[in-house]
Order: structure tokens, then C-alpha cells, then sequence
């Protein structure tokens, strides 16, 4: 028997070693919606140059595919240049497009990133002060940097640091990652003469996240997002993956803003039962799975459209979804229904399904990773399934919060019929949890409507 276990402890832990050892695709530090922008301007005797690059995360990456053949590069750049505005003493000079390339690198998911690089150079003798201004894909969420250096040529004044903090985009400084760097213009002004001298710009700083369990539930990202790319998908790599997208789903659903303090308030207000709590856990696996393939078609069909403003708008109508469950549970605890009729079952199941279509509602990027990834790679069917055994596992996690919470309140009354000013309390408690479900419902759209 103990050689059997050993056995089997061997079997899984050759099949677990390889996919979180064997160096998968590294995910792009700043998120797979971003893109980020580099402008090194550099001032020189005869005139002004500017290495411009743009890093683009998988999901912009997949959808400038279809646009991308042998003069991409060269339109991208063009585009780039009549974005920015250079003023040298008062005067605008136009940028001129020197050079353009274009290049991808492994991504997530058997996605790619790319990397769009464009020398301009700006015929004018700098002297004076010196105003740039990058206003190219200013809608996008992404790092933003600005460096400027002379060569040949002292400037004094300047906003910007004379050296790129992240290599040219391509090492971004840990540190920063929670407060990217978002340079979007710079000044500085320039004279002949003497050795070439940079500003001392500082950048914002930002506290790093994470923590141990922070740490573990990441690597399980990077190894779940990276089997879909894997070259050969065999059997066992399949169910390894369809585990990990469970216990995701679940570390998904434990993290802050799904909804678990708003099903306590509803539940706690409308006396939940068990299969309450199903209820809502079935409908957050079934919204989430639809949202993941309706957001990752719309993003492959319209090239224009950015995925973080998707998300947006979704969390945005979830807070509001939220808020006005919460409304009807405010109004139903101020005039409260007598017996419980059809009306009111229907009402309950209304409130119950709408729950859970807020709380799957706004889809989680890894699970869009893996499905436009495995779509790309013709394994469609597999992704959806991922993206269902992802949804699962949130659905778990909520299912045994609410039964959880259902326990606990049944005790609470229990309790509370045994006091007076305990019954009380306990009577006032539908209109302060509906309460509590708008200001939370209100907060969350509001939360989302900032970003957009």
C-alpha cells in the first residue's frame, strides 16, 4: 500500500513540476489590457530626437493582429508623430518618422505581446524653453514615461529624468508597479554648450502587494494561463488544468468586491434559506461563463474596442444591478407583505437571480486570457471549458459563504426571540441591511464609473 501512495505521489508530481517549473510565458507586469508608452527624447545641436515605444499587453496585441502586415509599422509610427506636440521658443515643429519597427514576444495563454519602436527626429535648433506634449492612445490605461537628455546641448529645468526607469520598457522597477508612471508631457529648457545634463524628475512611488498567499494564488495564474499554450496538451495536462481553474475561481471569489458583502446583507434581510444560497451561487457560474465568451468575442471583432473600458462599464452595471435590488429590499422592509404568496416567491427568486448576475458580471481577465489564447490555438472547447470550471469554483466559494451566512442568521434569531430590545433589533434589521445593499451597490458602480 505504501509503495502504491508513493507511486502515485511520483505520477503527480511529474505532472505538476514540469507546468510550474518549466518557465511558462511571463505575464506582462502591468496587466494584459495595458498599453504603454516611452518617449526618450534626446536634444542635440541640430535638432531634436525622440525614440518613442509602445508596449502593447496581450489583449490590444491580439486585437491589432488583423491590422498588422508589411506597413503596420510605418502607419503606427506616422500616427504616433501627429499625436505629439513638440514647441521649441514658442514655435511648433512637426515630427519627422525616421524609422519603424514592429516585433512579438511570447505572452500568456499562447498569446503574444508586441512591441512598436519609432525614431523621430525634428529638424530645429533648440534654444529656449522646450514643451512636449504625447497625447497618443491617451485613452488606454499603461505606463507612461518621458526621459530627456542633451548631447552636446545643457538642459536645465527639466520635469522629466535624463534615463529611462524601466529600460526602455523593457524592465518595469518593481516598485512602481501599483502607481505606474504616468508622464504625459514634459519641459525643460535648452542652451549650447557644456556637458549634457538630464532633470532629476522623481517618479511616484507606490507600496508593493501580495503577501504569501498572494504570492501562491499568482504562480497558480501563471501556470493555469501558461498549460493553454502548451505544445503538446495531453490528457493529463488537460484535468491538471481544468483543477487549477476550480481552485482560481474559488481564490477569485475570496478576493474583496464579489459580492459576498452584499449576499450577507440580502440574505441576513430577506431571512435566506439554503437554497437561497444555491440559487445565487448557480447564477454567478452561469453569468460569469456568458460574460467571459460574450467580452472575449466582442474584444476579437472590434478591434477598437479596449477591454478595460469594457470591464468598466460592466462594474458599473453591476453596481447599479446591486443597488437596485437593494432598493426593492428597502422598499419591501418599509411596507412589508403579509403572507407569502406567488408574488412574493417571485419576488424572492428575482432578487436571488439578479444577485447572482451582479456578482458573475464583470469577467475575470485570466479566464479571458485563457479563452481568446485557446481560441487562437484552435481549442476552443477547451477554453470554454476552463472558463466554466473557473466559474465553478467562484460558484463553490459563494454557495458555501451564503450557506454559511444562512446558519449563522438563523442562529442570530434564535437568539434574538429569547430578549425584548434583541427582537427589536432584530425586526429593524430588513430595512438597515436594504439600506446597507444600496450604499454598497451605489459605491461599487461609482467605484467602476472613475475608471472609465
Amino acid at each position: 500500500m505504501k509503495a502504491i501512495r508513493i507511486t502515485l505521489l511520483s505520477a503527480l508530481a511529474g505532472l505538476l513540476l514540469p507546468a510550474l517549473f518549466a518557465g511558462p510565458a511571463a505575464a506582462h507586469p502591468l496587466g494584459n489590457f495595458t498599453v504603454n508608452h516611452y518617449n526618450g527624447l534626446v536634444v542635440t545641436p541640430g535638432g531634436i530626437g525622440n525614440f518613442a515605444v509602445v508596449d502593447l499587453a496581450e489583449l490590444p496585441t491580439l486585437q491589432a493582429d488583423p491590422d498588422v502586415d508589411a506597413g503596420y509599422a510605418g502607419r503606427r509610427c506616422a500616427a504616433l508623430a501627429a499625436a505629439q506636440r513638440l514647441v521649441v521658443a514658442g514655435t511648433e515643429v512637426p515630427w519627422r518618422v525616421a524609422e519603424a519597427g514592429f516585433a512579438y514576444a511570447p505572452g500568456l495563454g499562447g498569446l503574444r505581446t508586441s512591441r512598436l519602436t519609432c525614431r523621430l527626429t525634428a529638424a530645429v535648433r533648440a534654444s529656449g524653453p522646450v514643451e512636449f506634449t504625447d497625447a497618443f492612445e491617451q485613452d488606454r490605461i499603461g505606463w507612461r514615461e518621458i526621459s530627456a537628455a542633451g548631447d552636446g546641448v545643457r538642459l536645465s529645468g527639466s520635469t522629466v529624468p535624463a534615463a529611462s526607469v524601466s529600460d526602455e520598457l523593457r524592465a518595469y522597477p518593481e516598485d512602481l508597479l501599483s502607481d505606474p508612471l504616468d508622464q504625459r508631457t514634459a519641459t525643460f529648457t535648452a542652451s549650447a554648450g557644456g556637458p549634457a545634463t538630464g532633470g532629476s524628475g522623481t517618479a511616484p512611488g507606490g507600496l508593493a502587494t501580495g503577501g504569501p498567499v498572494g504570492e501562491v494564488f499568482a504562480a497558480l495564474d501563471r501556470t493555469f494561463t501558461g498549460l493553454i499554450g502548451s505544445d503538446a496538451l495531453t490528457l493529463p495536462l488537460g484535468l491538471l488544468a481544468v483543477g487549477l481553474a476550480v481552485v482560481l475561481g474559488a481564490g477569485h471569489a475570496l478576493i474583496p468586491g464579489h459580492g459576498k458583502t452584499v449576499m450577507a446583507a440580502y440574505l441576513a434581510g430577506r431571512r435566506g434559506r439554503p437554497r437561497d444560497a444555491v440559487v445565487v451561487g448557480a447564477t454567478v457560474t452561469a453569468t460569469h461563463t456568458a460574460g467571459v465568451l460574450v467580452v472575449g468575442l466582442a474584444l476579437t471583432a472590434f478591434t477598437t474596442l479596449a477591454g478595460e473600458t469594457v470591464l468598466s462599464w460592466l462594474g458599473v452595471a453591476s453596481g447599479a444591478l446591486i443597488a437596485v435590488i437593494g432598493v426593492r429590499l428597502l422598499l419591501n422592509a418599509r411596507h412589508p407583505r403579509t403572507g407569502h404568496g406567488h408574488g412574493h416567491g417571485h419576488g424572492r427568486r428575482a432578487g436571488l437571480v439578479g444577485l447572482g448576475v451582479a456578482g458573475g458580471l464583470v469577467p475575470s481577465p485570466s479566464a479571458l486570457i485563457v479563452l481568446l489564447g485557446a481560441i487562437a490555438l484552435g481549442r476552443t472547447w477547451f477554453g470554454v471549458a476552463l472558463v466554466t470550471a473557473y466559474g465553478v469554483g467562484m460558484a463553490a466559494t459563494l454557495t458555501v459563504t451564503g450557506l454559511l451566512l444562512v446558519k449563522l442568521v438563523d442562529r442570530l434569531e434564535r437568539r434574538a426571540a429569547s430578549g425584548r430590545l434583541a427582537a427589536r433589533v432584530s425586526g429593524l434589521a430588513p430595512l438597515g441591511t436594504a439600506a446597507m445593499v444600496v450604499l454598497l451597490g451605489a459605491g461599487l458602480a461609482l467605484r467602476s464609473a472613475v475608471a472609465l
